[in-house]
């Protein structure tokens, strides 16, 4: 068969054959066939491994409740996703090999892709066994793969949610009233400094909600609001949330952590900065000019405190140890500065909710920032099943983790590159001498009215060192003048 090339452009194929082209697309359907089958086979290897792992922990007298999980990060690990992603394909893998034999031979033959095999999961996940099963065989049947090959994911959810009421409508029932229970709003980062705030709730009430934003906006704009019809629904949105006055959206207090460099902020630098607020794990990267206005608006406006900035001249984080058995809130901010908010562990995007000692402190291990990361849940206590071990190391100078898996299996977590300051000297400071490493822990103090006029900027002093005998002071040199450190906040 003729295949185009890995550089061909799209008149490479002018003047082939019909023969050709047709060729070329039940190759697709033929390579897609074979990208299903390839999943049932890795979802009968993860049901494999969560037995039989289960069944040497329990060799090992591993509670019940414990048992298996490690499986899930194994898995996400192998698959090049997140620990999450892991366990829902090995619970809805589970259920294809256990529950639905019809669903996991059409996987099998590749008559059925992966994401309709999970709707077939999800959408009788209500139901007993016995009348999933019933489901499995009336859509995946031998006698029914003509039309499964022909039915839409629409109409498949739809057919499978008939069979459903029919077979069990009082299980159909709790769902609904399930579902209503878990009502909830959530928050997740967008491209662009922008972020998804969404809220779960019952059909009525979200219909009822978002048709009167739309009139709200419609009125906006018939009356001449220059804003589009969806930029004044989200104003009228955080403004009815946030009870600020129509037009002042923009004004919400909040508290701006920025992991940043003192030449990005102060002196308009290109150095992109790190914010940690505005979801669980943060806002993310944002350019320079983007950090500055950020801070510039929230304290111009009186909506805003400037927290610590953490990074010295060479971009690494203050190292801090402790003696308490849990990380303090100042150890455990920045462990999560330094990961940037989001879990230490290879391919996993939860926030951190943990903060977790690499070396167990049972094992001596120190609460330190150099033994210590940030983790979700999940992971935290993935790390704790038979079998796990974690050391701290480094890789290209930045902290990272070495984490070994129950089978040999080695992963490396590194943490993510911090923006790297070039240093800048406030007004009247000189620039540190040659050789020498200053300190870099800056406190900004900024006032939060602009009435006050100007924002101290002091850097920590450094360590004092005993002077020799034969060196006179500064005040016998003549330099008893302090420095102007202070720099004024335009208006």
């Amino acid at each position: 068969m003729t295949l185009p090339g890995a550089t061909d452009t799209g008149s490479s194929g002018v003047g082939l054959s019909e023969q050709v082209q047709a060729e070329w697309v039940d190759l697709l359907g033929e390579l897609e066939a074979v990208k299903n089958a390839i999943t049932a086979t890795q979802a009968r290897l993860a049901v494999a491994l969560d037995e039989a792992t289960r069944a040497d922990e329990a060799a090992q007298g591993i509670r019940t409740e414990r048992r298996g999980r490690g499986v899930p990060n194994q898995v996400g690990a192998a698959l090049r996703t997140s620990p999450h992603a892991g366990a829902g394909f090995v619970s809805t893998s589970r259920v294809w090999v256990t529950q639905m034999p019809h669903t996991f031979a059409a996987l099998q033959a590749g008559m059925l892709s992966p994401w309709r095999a999970t709707l077939l999961v999800r959408e009788t996940s209500h139901l007993s066994v016995e009348h999933r099963a019933l489901i499995d065989e009336e859509i995946c049947g031998p006698a029914h793969l003509a039309d499964l090959a022909r039915m839409g994911t629409r109409r498949l959810v739809a057919r499978i949610k008939e069979l459903a009421a029919r077979l069990d409508v009082h299980a159909c029932v709790n769902r609904n009233a399930r579902a209503v229970s878990e009502r909830r709003v959530s928050i997740r980062p967008a491209p662009d400094l922008m972020v998804y705030l969404t809220a779960l709730v019952p059909m009525a009430q979200g219909v009822q909600a978002y048709a009167q934003l739309k009139t709200h906006a419609d009125t906006a704009k018939a009356a001449g609001d220059g804003r589009g019809v969806g930029q004044i629904m989200a104003d009228t949105l955080i403004e009815r949330a946030t009870g600020r006055d129509p037009g002042r959206a923009k004004d919400v207090p909040v508290t701006i952590n920025l992991l940043v460099s003192d030449d990005t902020l102060l002196a308009g630098g290109n150095q992109p900065a790190v914010v940690l607020e505005g979801a669980p794990a943060g806002a993310g990267i944002v350019p320079a000019p983007v950090a500055r206005n950020l801070a510039a608006h929230a304290i111009d406006t009186d909506a805003a405190w400037l927290r610590s900035i953490y990074v010295n001249p060479h971009g690494r984080l203050l190292a801090t140890t402790s003696t308490s058995r849990f990380h303090p809130q100042g150890l455990a901010s920045l462990l999560r500065a330094r990961d940037q908010g989001i879990c230490a562990t290879t391919w996993c995007d939860a926030p951190v909710r943990h903060t977790d000692h690499v070396t167990p402190y049972a094992e001596g291990g120190p609460t330190s920032l150099d033994n210590g990361q940030g983790l979700c849940a999940r992971c935290n206590h993935a790390k704790q099943a038979p079998g796990w071990s974690q050391k701290t190391t480094q890789l290209d100078g930045r902290h990272a983790v070495e984490t070994v898996t129950p089978t040999g299996h080695t992963y490396v977590s590194v943490a993510p590159e911090p923006p790297t300051p070039a240093w800048t000297p406030a007004v009247g400071v000189a620039g540190p001498a040659p050789g020498h490493v200053p300190r870099s822990r800056y406190q900004i103090g900024c006032d939060t009215s602009p009435t006050h006029g100007a924002i101290t900027y002091r850097p920590s002093p450094p360590p004092r060192q005993p002077r020799p005998a034969h060196q006179p002071s500064n005040r016998a040199r003549g330099r008893s003048r302090r420095p102007d450190l202070s720099w004024t906040h335009p208006t």
